[in-house]
């Protein structure tokens, strides 16, 4: 029996409350806007220091692995040579990627592509767009001498078929500085293995 009176109570309440709001026009009164704290944003997670330099150095890699193709060398001693040396760059390239080292990957891949523009040089195709240098000077002379270990070699700033077959796109040998250009035979590749 407590339980009914409790339940009329409530509803006698009810009631009163649905009247007395009619009486003031039948609208609730509005509620009070209360500010919410602003949104503390998420801090960005930071970036990855060698983002961009891996980004950069899969872009060059990327760009060597399609530099060969489409390329035949059709025999040509200058341009097989020079595809072979832009293929083993692009071995070296992608080893040095899947490492982490992309600021040593990017140069064999830029090297790799020296090696690529030489050998459509060789082929006479359009060599392709200029490529950033290696940190050696080029052969400016069209034809010069050098003397490695007491040997003399032709070189040039442009290939010529018996004379300057071989292409060195530049670098270190030896503890040397070689300048990128067309020799007359490949005397870099002792000394890079012993080197």
């Amino acid at each position: 029996m407590g339980y009914v009176v409790l339940a009329l109570l409530l509803i006698v309440g009810a009631a009163a409350a649905v009247v007395a709001q009619r009486r003031r026009g039948g609208r609730a009164e509005p509620a009070v806007p209360v500010a919410a704290p602003p949104a503390v944003p998420e801090p960005e997670p930071e970036p990855d220091p060698g983002t961009g330099a891996r980004v950069e150095a899969a872009r060059w890699v990327e760009r060597l692995g399609a530099g060969p193709a489409g390329i035949d060398a059709a025999g040509d001693k200058a341009a097989v040579q020079a595809l072979a040396d832009a293929t083993e760059r692009y071995r070296a390239a992608k080893g040095e990627l899947a490492a982490g080292r992309y600021d040593s990957a990017a140069a064999a891949a830029v090297e790799g592509l020296h090696y690529v523009r030489a050998a459509r040089t060789a082929l006479r195709l359009d060599p392709g767009p200029v490529l950033p240098g290696l940190g050696t000077g080029a052969v400016t002379a069209r034809d010069g001498r050098v003397i490695v270990a007491d040997r003399t070699y032709t070189v040039s700033n442009r290939w010529r078929d018996g004379v300057t077959p071989y292409y060195y796109a530049g670098g270190v040998v030896a503890g040397r500085r070689v300048p990128g250009g067309w020799y007359s035979a490949p005397w870099w590749n002792p000394a890079l293995a012993v080197a």
